[in-house]
């Protein structure tokens, strides 16, 4: 079965950065694309970003548009969001997730993605 490990979340002070990385293991993985989800307390989960595997196309949340960059590695299935000028408002708990498909499918729906990491913790102080 598949594994994903989220890492690099931490306490920031807001303007500052973070990056955050997951790393998927278990067996042979080539998931049409990874990406972020994040919740906050009391708060639904939300997209973040996704990334294609093949065509690395991008896609993004309005909210982080600008500041958080989305990349991949792909000889090492591991997915990578840098978070640049955070606010408190990005206080979350993130979670990598991944299809257990290489077929096309829309990388913003929660109900499409198979794996989930058990996430990571962004604190981000005023």
């Amino acid at each position: 079965q598949v594994q994903l490990v989220e890492s690099g979340g931490g306490l920031v002070q807001a303007g500052g950065s973070l990056r955050l990385s997951c790393a998927a293991s278990g067996r042979t993985f080539s998931p049409y694309a990874m990406a972020w989800f994040r919740q906050a307390p009391g708060k639904e989960r939300e997209f973040v970003a996704a990334i294609t595997w093949s065509r690395r196309s991008t896609t993004y949340a309005d909210s982080v548009k600008g500041r958080f960059t989305i990349s991949r590695n792909y000889a090492k299935t591991t997915v990578y969001l840098q978070m640049n000028s955070l606010k408190p408002e990005d206080t979350a708990v993130y979670y990598c997730a991944a299809p257990d498909t290489v077929s096309a499918m829309d990388v913003m729906r929660e109900v499409e993605y198979d794996y989930w990491g058990q996430g990571t913790q962004v604190t981000v102080s005023s």
